[in-house]
C-alpha cells in the first residue's frame, strides 16, 4: 500500500480543479505552504496575467547542479466525459486511486511531495529541485516561462527526470510536434450562381487532400526512426468547420492539424512546404476575388525528446526506477525543451499509465505509486551517500 501522506496528497491535488482553462494558483499555494512547513523555500514565476504560475524550490545545497524533478500541475477537462466517479475527488478501490490527473500527473507529484520530509531532513550532498509547471496540456506553455527563468542561474541542474506516466519505464525519446490552424477566406454567394463565388470549403479540402498526401509519403519513405510503433513523422487533420448554409458559396473554412516529427525531420520545412502549396491556391483564388486568402498560424510547437541511450542521466534513471533499456512513448513532454533549450540531460520516469490518462474515470494503481515511493527513496540514499562511495 502507498503511504499515507503520499495518498493523502493525492488526495488534496486531486481537490484543486486545474484544468487548463483554470487558473493552478490555490494548488501552488497548498504546496508553496507544505513545502514551508518542511524549511523548503521556493518561489513562483507567474503567466503574463498572473492568474497560473511555475513553481521552483530546491533541496540540499545551494549552488551545485543537482537532480531536477519536473511534472505539470494543469489537467485535461472532464466536460463531455461519462464518470461514474467524482473527477476532483479522489477515490480508492480495487486498489486504484481515481480521479482527474491521477496517472497525468498529479501521482507523480503526490510521490516526490511525499519524500520532501525525508529529503530535507537529509544530509544531501547534491541537491534535488522541484520543477512544478502550468499549461503543459495545451502546448507545453508555462515551463517555457521556467525555463528562461533558469537559464539566467549561473549552475543548472545537472539532469531532469519528467514523472509523465511512464510505468516507471526510463523513457528516451518521443516525438516533437507543430500544430497549426489554417483559415481559408472565399467569396460569398448564392449557390446558384457558385462561379461567381470562391468557395473556401473547395480550397481548403485540397489543402486537407495535400497533407494526407504528405501524410503518405512520410509513411513511405520516413525518415524513420527505430523504437516507435509508428517509427515515422505522422501528420494529422483534427478539426474542421466552415460554411453558412447550402445555399451561399461558403466565404470562410478553417481547420487545424498536427505534425508529429521524429528526430531526422524539421517540421518547419514540412510547413514550408505547405505553405508554398497554399500560395498556389492563393493565386488562383485571386483570378477571381483579390481579396481572398489562406493564413497559417502555429498554435502549438515544441521539439521531440532525443537522449542518448548510453547518457549518464540514461544509467543513473534506470537504476533508480530498477529497470533496464531506453524506451519510447506516442505522446509529448516538456522533456525536449528541458533537454534542447535549456541543455539539460533528461529522461521520462514516472508513476501511472498514459492509457489511463485523459480518460472518465482515470486512475493510477496504488502499486503504482509504491514503485514511485521506492524511486524516490533510491534517489534520497544515492543523493546521501558520502561522495566517493
Amino acid at each position: 500500500m502507498a503511504s499515507a501522506l503520499t495518498l493523502d496528497i493525492l488526495q488534496q491535488l486531486i481537490g484543486f480543479d486545474t484544468t487548463s482553462a483554470h487558473s493552478n494558483l490555490a494548488l501552488m499555494d497548498y504546496i508553496q505552504r507544505y513545502l514551508k512547513e518542511q524549511g523548503v523555500d521556493s518561489y513562483l514565476v507567474h503567466d503574463e496575467t498572473g492568474n497560473k504560475a511555475n513553481l521552483y524550490a530546491t533541496l540540499g545545497p545551494a549552488g551545485k547542479p543537482g537532480v531536477m524533478l519536473s511534472g505539470h500541475t494543469d489537467t485535461v477537462p472532464v466536460a463531455g466525459q461519462q464518470w461514474t466517479k467524482p473527477a476532483h475527488q479522489l477515490t480508492l478501490a480495487n486498489e486504484r486511486a481515481y480521479g482527474r490527473g491521477t496517472a497525468d500527473m498529479k501521482g507523480f507529484l503526490a510521490v516526490v511531495l511525499a519524500a520532501v520530509p525525508a529529503l530535507a531532513r537529509a544530509e544531501l550532498h547534491t541537491p534535488v529541485h522541484l520543477a512544478f509547471s502550468y499549461d503543459e496540456e495545451i502546448g507545453c506553455v508555462g515551463v517555457r516561462r521556467l525555463i528562461e527563468n533558469l537559464a539566467e542561474l549561473p549552475i543548472k541542474p545537472a539532469l531532469c527526470i519528467i514523472g509523465e506516466p511512464t510505468e516507471m519505464k526510463v523513457v528516451t525519446a518521443h516525438k516533437g510536434k507543430l500544430a497549426a490552424r489554417v483559415r481559408v477566406t472565399g467569396r460569398e454567394y448564392h449557390s446558384g450562381m457558385a462561379p461567381y463565388g470562391v468557395n473556401a470549403v473547395n480550397y481548403a479540402a485540397r489543402l486537407v487532400c495535400w497533407l494526407e498526401q504528405l501524410a503518405a509519403q512520410k509513411r513511405e519513405q520516413g525518415p524513420f526512426e527505430d523504437g516507435y510503433d509508428i517509427p515515422y513523422t505522422t501528420v494529422h487533420t483534427g478539426t474542421i468547420e466552415g460554411g453558412t448554409a447550402l445555399n451561399i458559396v461558403p466565404n470562410h473554412c478553417e481547420f487545424l492539424f498536427e505534425i508529429r516529427n521524429v528526430a531526422g525531420e524539421a517540421p518547419r520545412a514540412l510547413l514550408a512546404r505547405f505553405g508554398d502549396y497554399a500560395e498556389t491556391l492563393v493565386a488562383e483564388m485571386r483570378n477571381t476575388v483579390p481579396e481572398c486568402a489562406i493564413d497559417i498560424d502555429i498554435i502549438t510547437e515544441y521539439p521531440g525528446l532525443s537522449t542518448a541511450s548510453d547518457a549518464e542521466v540514461v544509467a543513473f534513471v534506470q537504476q533508480l526506477a530498477q529497470t533496464n533499456g531506453g524506451h519510447t512513448i506516442g505522446f509529448g513532454t516538456e522533456g525536449g525543451l528541458f533537454s534542447s533549450v535549456l541543455g539539460v540531460p533528461t529522461v521520462v520516469c514516472g508513476p501511472g499509465s498514459m492509457a489511463q490518462g485523459h480518460s472518465p474515470d482515470e486512475f493510477i494503481e496504488i502499486s503504482q505509486l509504491e514503485l514511485g515511493e521506492r524511486f524516490m527513496a533510491r534517489l534520497l540514499k544515492q543523493l546521501s551517500l558520502p561522495q566517493g562511495e
